[in-house]
């Protein structure tokens, strides 16, 4: 798989074709090209299956079709057809940790009852086995009519699946088969280190999310990292490699330490794993250092590229969470009444951090909007929410709508041209109007000429397949080559220098008169 850049897609917040304000299938085939100008290779696509969209979509009732405010199997088909004229592979969500609590299996779970064959395809209990939380805050266990118990490690709208049943595996390989037979050429998939739970369901005391909040002394949370869980990928793998072509599995996988996420993406079982661990780190040179360090070491020990990301659906967009204060922990949503991240500052370190990851071996994900610098919406009201995070934690957690908001292509257009009308499914703040792609298209310094121009020299240099080699400097600047590139990043108030000689091929902001790399700055340099 090319190393470029792949472009994770949200549809309902891509580009709207019929103005009902969200967007869909043919509003992102209508923008394809986009895609190719920007200079990314591949598009990852959220799920678009039919669902109540109780989350998002990702409580899939059928993953055999297009839930209708997406359109059709057919636009489906075309935008796969489309991308492939243009040399874009075509990622897909797979979601297989829960299903819908609408998905016809659980509906037959609930009508059979207790001890029925059909509510073995569940985890169903007739007494609450443990005091796990939801992801999404409360309690993880729902108590139906007849009494029993279903877990659901999310929105009690999607009941965890149990993969421990026969039935469960081969439903999966088929749908694995029914897209790719489309001409998918991938899945990243969804809560990839949920799928097996550890038998006894013990208890836990401890966040539910692995990668935050304090020290768990090395244990693993009983519902998430199971070792059970590579059986199943190396079934999948398997499933792949009958189709001809490179097809490639990605992980959702929340672990740590980098060693348990690299076993993911040993030879037989996936291709890529999101690197969370980077994504969280803290803006330092120490913390760059080390996590990518950790990162790079650890899967080149089961010889697989390390996968960099910096924004998602699921997280603070990355410009805003720099402007927080370093060592803030990572906010599940900002409201207009919490504190406020700098902005100025957060778009000045996003761009210098976009610049370091760039220019790391490895594959890279862009988040769609990251290349107009979005921020988050911070100043959404209460009443416009939709995340379930939101509505499970009573308003604590504000969640993730922030960072889901419709893009705007035009500044001038009803709802900033994502679609024909003025309705976007969440609010577009005002601010949007500066951040428009008319606005930034062949504007030199502008966030998108930095990621196009940024894009095309990693493809030039083969940045995605080369090798990090570490040079010395001083404690706060972060150096290293790349193949015949110099990447030199500021994290002190100090000018930094480039080596004598070295011929400056993009900055994140303008280099100091004398020619020394300001504050906050990333610059790539011939050398």
């Amino acid at each position: 798989m090319a190393q470029r850049g792949h472009l994770p897609d949200l549809p309902r917040s891509y580009a709207d074709s019929n103005g009902d304000g969200v967007g869909d299938l043919p509003g992102i085939t209508a923008r394809l090209d986009h895609l190719v100008e920007l200079g990314v290779d591949a598009v990852w696509l959220s799920p678009f299956y039919p669902s109540p969209q109780a989350d998002a979509g990702y409580d899939v009732s059928n993953y055999r079709d297009v839930d209708p405010i997406f359109g059709r199997l057919d636009d489906a088909d075309k935008l796969l057809a489309a991308a492939r004229e243009r040399s874009l592979r075509v990622i897909v969500d797979l979601v297989p940790n829960h299903t819908s609590s609408e998905h016809p299996w659980f509906k037959a779970a609930l009508a059979a009852g207790p001890g029925s064959p059909e509510r073995t395809r569940y985890i169903f209990r007739p007494h609450k086995p443990n005091n796990w939380e939801s992801t999404f805050g409360g309690p993880a266990w729902t108590q139906v009519a007849d009494g029993e118990w279903y877990l659901h490690l999310f929105d009690a709208g999607q009941p965890d699946l149990n993969w421990d049943h026969p039935e469960v595996r081969a439903e999966f390989r088929d749908i694995l088969r029914f897209w790719l037979d489309r001409g998918v050429d991938g899945f990243r998939v969804d809560v990839a280190h949920g799928l097996i739970k550890q038998a006894d369901l013990a208890d836990w005391h401890y966040p539910v999310e692995p990668l935050s909040g304090p020290a768990t002394e090395g244990i693993r949370p009983p519902m998430w990292d199971q070792d059970g869980v590579h059986d199943i990928y190396r079934d999948w793998r398997r499933v792949l490699e009958e189709y001809p072509g490179e097809r490639i599995l990605v992980a959702e996988a929340w672990v740590a330490p980098s060693e348990r996420l690299a076993a993911y993406v040993r030879p037989d079982e996936m291709n890529q794993a999101f690197n969370f661990e980077y994504l969280e780190a803290a803006w330092t040179a120490t913390a760059q250092y080390e996590v990518i360090n950790r990162s790079l070491e650890a899967n080149g020990a089961v010889d697989a590229p390390t996968t960099w990301v910096l924004s998602n659906h699921d997280v603070l967009r990355h410009v805003s969470r720099l402007g927080l204060p370093i060592g803030t922990l990572r906010p599940r949503g900002i409201g207009p009444h919490d504190p406020q991240p700098d902005l100025v500052l957060g778009l000045r370190r996003g761009r210098a951090a976009t610049l370091l990851m760039l220019a790391l071996p490895g594959s890279a994900y862009l988040y769609q909007g990251e290349e107009l610098g979005l921020p988050e919406n911070t100043t959404m009201p209460d009443e416009a929410r939709q995340d379930p995070m939101f509505r499970r934690t009573h308003g604590e957690q504000k969640g993730r709508d922030g960072c889901r908001v419709p893009i705007p292509w035009q500044s001038d257009a009803p709802s900033y041209g994502f679609g024909p009308s003025d309705q976007s499914w969440l609010p577009q703040p005002p601010v949007w109007a500066d951040f428009a792609l008319d606005r930034q298209r062949g504007v030199a310094g502008s966030t998108y000429e930095m990621y196009r121009s940024a894009l095309r020299l990693r493809a030039r240099h083969a940045l995605g397949v080369g090798t990090l080699n570490w040079t010395e400097g001083p404690d706060d600047v972060l150096a290293f080559q790349n193949g015949d590139v110099y990447i030199l990043t500021n994290f002190g108030e100090a000018p930094a220098a480039l080596p004598e000689g070295a011929r400056p091929l993009i900055s994140s902001e303008p280099l100091n008169a004398d020619g020394t790399v300001p504050t906050d700055v990333t610059v790539w340099a011939a050398v």
